[in-house]
């Protein structure tokens, strides 16, 4: 099976349309949560979803969009963001959002937001996290997100540490080997100074993973959120990736 493996979409609808008119043939979608947030087209983001085949998580955006986490906990510009996200939901876009598991195994594959030790909330940036979050699935490969940076863990049983490797557009690698924790980066708002949207291809049989980056019409995303009032460092970062 050929699955598009995305996360972190945040509302960036021509981020999201530029990964779907790139990516060719595919099976299903796997959406590893925060479908909302930080952008100015949630509504339309969960619609586009919803016109291919796909399942999804929940992450902290979407749910604190629906106020099930304390905005209290996010800073000032993604307080905001939230509280103007919750205002826009349509009925649709809600009853869609709650329905959103926090987990989902698939097979071989584990899916969690940000970990599946605390699959809401908790970041995975380097392997001492990666490797105690490998005792919380038995899938031989996890996929996160949350972080908005494209990475991959190889755990290595005996050590206290497991191995770190970045992940690059357009080389491929394969996940057959052991055990692995994998982000794909984010579709809406990357952060590993490539302001490109981010995605990977999987070939589900073989474990092969094929990351791939591709250009969006930022400035059409940013004069949205200017026009929704959205806050101005979240504008500006997309330029950069940062």
């Amino acid at each position: 099976m050929r699955v598009l493996l995305i996360s972190d979409i945040h509302s960036n609808l021509e981020a999201l349309d530029a990964v779907l008119e790139a990516v060719g043939d595919f099976d299903v979608i796997w959406c590893l949560g925060d479908v909302v947030g930080y952008g100015p087209n949630p509504n339309e983001c969960v619609a586009r979803l919803n016109e291919f085949e796909h399942v999804a998580i929940a992450g902290n955006h979407d749910w604190g969009s629906l106020g099930k986490i304390d905005l209290s906990t996010f800073n000032a510009d993604a307080r905001r963001a939230n509280l103007w996200t919750r205002e826009q939901l349509t009925a649709d876009s809600v009853s869609y959002l709650e329905g959103l598991p926090k987990t989902l195994t698939l097979g071989d594959f584990f899916l969690a937001h940000g970990s599946p030790r605390r699959p809401i909330w908790e970041y995975i940036f380097d392997d001492g996290v990666a490797k105690v979050n490998f005792s919380h699935f038995d899938a031989p490969v996890c996929f996160v997100g949350h972080t908005h940076v494209p990475v991959r863990f190889r755990d290595v049983p005996n050590r206290f540490h497991c191995e770190q490797s970045p992940v690059r557009a357009e080389e491929p690698f394969s996940l057959d080997d052991g055990r692995y924790i994998v982000n794909p980066g984010s579709v809406g708002q990357p952060r590993d100074r490539d302001p490109r949207a981010a995605y990977m291809m999987l070939e589900t049989e073989s474990k092969r993973c094929e990351p791939k980056r591709v250009t969006y019409d930022v400035a059409v995303t940013q004069q949205k959120m200017r026009e929704a009032n959205l806050p101005r460092r979240n504008i500006e970062r997309l330029s950069v990736g940062w």
